[in-house]
């Protein structure tokens, strides 16, 4: 995994499935896992079961346009990769196990069509991918590293090709690669071993070029059959052409002036033939066709109208007759399995994918059944319980089942408050980690109604669209400030402390779908507006501070797609959709000047030069995720600067912009909910990540400071506790710095890591200066957020320990960890993620927990018995290699940290922040073991103590045996062997026991196998003095 830090994402999805507009299907080699494209840039992996049966497993994250095709990407069967790639020229290697992206990159064109082909040098099998889209030559790309290697490229007339084949001979080593150009030009390319072997070699030039006259073409298909035969589908028209030399054998017009989208050979005498509407023919071509009949290319010569036809020979029906918003795509595979499957695969713009078996097709002239029929919605809707959403607890409809869908979401670390905006137009700031927990943990709490207490903001008429809290952005604003614009064209400034609406700007004449921050460098004016875009094409500068639209920019003819800042010319850049760039004059809203073309582009360039981290795009959610979760926003490390205590300590681990590779920056809180959307029109899914490292060391931070409480009088830390931020009583004059000091000396032997700079430190004493003279400021800051106060840190670790640990298999550490530790159960699956390479990321989706536990539990007897939340747990071990790994090193190094802490418990009064409370008789009383401790409160903390050891020693070492090999993916030694020197003390630890663990789990076979697997990869030279001694000891 890219970058250092530790990262595990959970997502709740809310009862709506995604929208998933498939562009792409494929099905991977081994026939067990349909892999589908969409529209807006997502990939959904489904479990394809020997019956046919279809379950979503899990949706990947990380291009940010359209998927235009999908290709294997590894011929061997114990790797299952995928390359995909998208309208604007990502490319991504995926491993469809685990959803983890291996290599991504970037081209300047698009691919519309990608194939994998395999040689050998030497007895290294080598992979290559065959590019073509818009451009007029075939790229050769490297199937692992993504490079391109060199092209196969048209001397005559060169233009862009829409279809190609690869042909293998088994008689040569020659391998031939058969294209079609746009104007109906067939090319042919001889790619020997050789060629392919060498690398950054000249462009290959083609051996032939012949117009076959077939314009429009959409597919070119060789017959792997017969393999004599070409199948070219056209729009209107299909053909077959001798693959010798490439005459025409057989041609069929198109049923009822339908548009033909594609087609394969059924069989040596069969090709099916798809249309755009979804229906599929299945024609028995004449004998003149078959290379084995005597007739064999008798109709060779004659003109298209006297060749024999065709006849059509079934029909494969769309049983919905929903109407769809763009044509379906259809494939067409046969299977490698024990028994041969013939599969046809259609998915469409409803997220549907419908599967037909042509195996056995009868000599009837009738039509075929569908075999499967799944959409993601009914993938969802036949869950029970339902996926839950973040608050559907609070968003209850008393006429509906459905709850309110969230719309806008936005969340704010200092205070742990998320803030959803719903689609009746009403505002909830709720505890992010409290919400979670009703969604996810069994407990008390599930049963009170309105849990946990929250906030409700009234103001706008309709749904919300955008929400902001401009002071995460730049600690410039005033943390008091909630931004939120609707459908109902206004935007609303409200105050989080008391809930009141300020202002309410009405300037703009559409939906709002944005609002941003301006830079850091631009003038001191706009430095206090945030930026206003709507569906009326307009952009405005809203002034917080004067309560009044400063800049109205609304003579766009387009949508808006892009907002860059020029702050040194004071000049604001809209980005339209037709490609013209707008450039306003901030001060006195005067249009500069309007440009097209080249000199757009070179505009918006230019300002990305100025201003790295002030691009906004619009264009897109998944664009807008993609940049949320890999762009380093200069706003994010002034954010610093308003972090208290305890994130100040966990700035000494705060590793440089380099160490961190692409992850996503999350300003080191321990939990940051991100909102996404994977369509426009969609509610919001959350997805809440949690930083293991971060987490680690905020709890080393609170222990750290908890012993010197008795410094502090009562009344102060009463008073402090009240504070709104998590950091921690906030005090002024020495107590402060003493408390301060011995924090930074317990830290300095904690973490053993370099300490703050002294910039931070000045930061720190300028805001308590400011704090002791401003008082409307200290107001601010004095004011609680919501009723109940809570311990964000410790709330936050009982929720990710609920979540990981295995429940069910060890009986008595489940009620040490219920009763003693204060955890709880899950009550439905939790759905984890993985994160990858720059910020791509795949996220487990609902139904495959059904499928999972279906595997686990063998008998149907057994799974009754078992409720929903016995499996829970177990789930996410028997997912794959990766997030085992990743799931075992968070909760060891967790349970270990916890182990070192005092009164580790998630029980008790410490886990509020408000004024201690008399203890509720049902609890053991252990808030006392903060004093001075009598002894029954140290036989608890001994408890404590062993019940976190057993949990880590279960997790190390006897996961394996409890699970049983089948249901228990081993972590990955590459991965472990990687973090053994990480700089976080905790997490190499639990890398180098659960190394050792696994190899000594593998035993001598397996230690010689991985040796085995990675001997290819060390240096080639031998240390003389070593080898003597081996031969010596032999």
């Amino acid at each position: 995994m890219a970058g250092n830090s530790l990262v595990l994402p959970i997502v709740l999805w809310g009862r709506k499935a995604p929208t998933h507009c498939i562009s792409a299907v494929l099905l991977t080699d081994d026939g067990a896992t349909i892999v589908t494209g969409c529209h807006d840039g997502q990939i959904c992996l489904w479990d394809l079961s020997g019956e046919l049966e279809v379950t979503p497993r899990a949706l990947l994250f990380g291009h940010t346009a359209s998927i235009t095709c999908l290709s294997k990407a590894c011929a061997s069967s114990d790797k299952q990769y995928i390359v995909s790639a998208s309208e604007s020229g990502e490319m991504c290697l995926w491993d469809v196990n685990d959803g983890r992206c291996i290599e991504f990159t970037k081209l300047a064109c698009t691919h519309t069509g990608i194939q994998f082909y395999q040689f050998s040098v030497a007895n290294q099998r080598e992979g290559r991918l065959l590019c073509h889209g818009h451009y007029p030559e075939i790229l050769v790309v490297d199937a692992t590293s993504l490079e391109v290697l060199y092209s196969l490229v048209s001397k005559i007339s060169p233009d862009w090709i829409s279809s190609m084949s690869i042909i293998r001979s088994h008689r040569t080593q020659e391998d031939t690669v058969v294209a079609l150009s746009v104007t109906g030009i067939l090319k042919v390319w001889i790619v020997t071993s050789e060629i392919s072997g060498m690398q950054d070699t000249e462009p290959i030039f083609e051996e032939e070029s012949k117009p076959i006259y077939c314009q429009n073409c959409q597919t070119i298909s060789f017959c792997a059959f017969t393999q004599r035969s070409l199948l070219v589908v056209c729009s209107k028209y299909w053909r077959v052409f001798d693959a010798g030399d490439y005459s025409l054998l057989c041609s069929g017009p198109s049923e009822n002036g339908q548009t033909w989208t594609g087609g394969d050979f059924v069989s040596a005498d069969k090709v099916i033939i798809w249309t755009e509407n979804g229906q599929s023919y299945i024609y028995k071509l004449p004998a003149s066709c078959l290379p084995a009949s005597d007739s064999f290319r008798s109709d060779v010569g004659k003109a298209v109208e006297n060749l024999i036809p065709p006849v059509q020979h079934s029909l494969l029906h769309r049983t919905d007759k929903e109407s769809l918003i763009c044509p379906p795509v259809t494939r067409f595979f046969y299977g490698c399995r024990e028994s041969l499957h013939k599969l046809l695969i259609q998915g469409d713009s409803s997220g549907r994918l419908n599967i037909w078996n042509i195996s056995d097709t009868p000599d009837k002239q009738e039509g075929l059944a569908m075999t499967t029929s799944v959409s993601l919605q009914e993938a969802f809707d036949k869950l029970n319980p339902c996926p839950a959403g973040i608050i559907d607890q609070l968003s209850v409809i008393p006429s509906s089942n459905e709850p309110l869908k969230v719309t806008a979401s936005v969340y704010i670390p200092a205070h742990g408050r998320l803030v959803c905006g719903r689609e009746d137009g009403s505002i909830i700031i709720v505890p992010a980690t409290q919400t979670a927990i009703v969604q996810l943990l069994q407990g008390e709490h599930t049963l009170r109604r309105g849990w946990p207490p929250h906030r409700t903001l009234r103001g706008h008429r309709n749904k919300v669209t955008c929400l902001l809290y401009p002071h995460q952005v730049s600690a410039r604003y005033d943390q008091r400030y909630l931004i939120s614009g609707g459908v109902d064209f206004s935007v609303i400034i409200w105050d989080i402390f008391s809930g009141e609406m300020k202002h309410i700007f009405c300037v703009h004449g559409g939906e709002m779908t944005q609002l941003l921050v301006p830079p850091e460098n631009c003038s001191a004016r706009v430095q206090h507006c945030i930026c206003s875009v709507a569906s009326d094409h307009s952009v405005g500068l809203l002034s917080l501070r004067e309560k009044k639209c400063i800049m109205l920019a609304s003579r766009h003819l387009f949508p808006i797609q892009v907002i860059k800042w020029r702050p040194s010319d004071d000049y604001l850049v809209v980005g339209c959709s037709d490609g013209s760039v707008y450039v306003w004059q901030m001060d006195t809203g005067a249009l500069d000047r309007c440009v097209m073309g080249i000199t757009a582009v070179e505009i918006l360039n230019a300002c990305d030069e100025a201003v790295p981290a002030a691009v906004d795009s619009l264009s897109h959610p998944a664009v807008n995720l993609k940049q949320a979760m890999t762009r380093r926003s200069l706003a994010a490390l002034k954010n610093m600067a308003h972090q208290k205590l305890q994130t100040l300590a966990t700035n000494l681990l705060a590793p440089e912009a380099s160490d961190k590779g692409n992850l996503p920056k999350y300003s080191h809180n321990a939990l940051m909910v991100q909102a996404i959307k994977t369509n426009l029109t969609d509610p919001d899914i959350h997805v809440l990540f949690f930083d293991v490292e971060a987490l680690i060391i905020q709890l080393l931070t609170e222990e750290a400071s908890r012993p010197n409480t008795a410094l502090i009088s009562p009344e102060n830390l009463q008073k402090a506790s009240g504070s709104s931020d998590k950091g921690g009583s906030f005090l002024t004059g020495k107590r402060a710095a003493v408390l301060f000091q011995q924090v930074k000396e317990t830290i300095k032997e904690n973490i053993k890591e370099h300490l703050l700079d002294d910039e931070e430190e000045g930061e720190e004493i300028m805001r308590q200066r400011r704090e002791e003279s401003d008082p409307e400021y200290r107001a601010s800051k004095s004011k609680p957020l919501t009723l109940l106060e809570y311990n964000l840190t410790m709330d936050t670790a009982k929720l990710f320990m609920s979540c990981l640990h295995a429940w069910g298999l060890n009986e008595f550490l489940d009620e040490v960890c219920l009763d003693r530790l204060g955890m709880l159960k899950p009550h439905c699956t939790v759905l984890f993620g993985l994160l990858s390479r720059g910020g791509h990321m795949s996220l487990m989706l609902p139904g495959y927990s059904q499928a999972a536990c279906k595997l686990s539990h063998g008998k149907a007897e057994v799974g009754r018995k078992l409720p929903a939340s016995e499996g829970a747990g177990k789930g996410t071990y028997g997912v794959s290699r990766a997030v085992t790994t990743q799931h075992l090193l968070s909760i060891i190094s967790l349970a270990n940290t916890l182990m070192s802490m005092t009164n580790a418990t998630f029980i008790g009064d410490h886990m509020k922040k408000g004024p201690t409370r008399p203890p509720r008789p049902s609890t053991p009383d252990l808030s006392k073991a903060r004093g001075s401790p009598p002894t029954s409160s140290n036989i608890v903390q001994g408890q404590i103590k062993q019940g976190w050891s057993q949990l880590a020693a279960m997790h190390c070492v006897m996961l394996p045996d409890l699970l049983g090999l089948d249901k228990f993916r081993p972590p990955l030694l590459e991965m472990l062997a990687r973090r053994w020197q990480d700089r976080c003390l905790e997490v190499r630890e639990a890398a180098q026991a659960l190394l050792l663990a696994e190899l000594r789990r593998i035993e001598q076979a397996g230690r010689k196998e991985a040796i085995d697997a990675w001997a290819p990869y060390l240096p080639q030279y031998m240390d003389h003095v070593i080898s003597q001694c081996q031969s010596y000891g032999a």
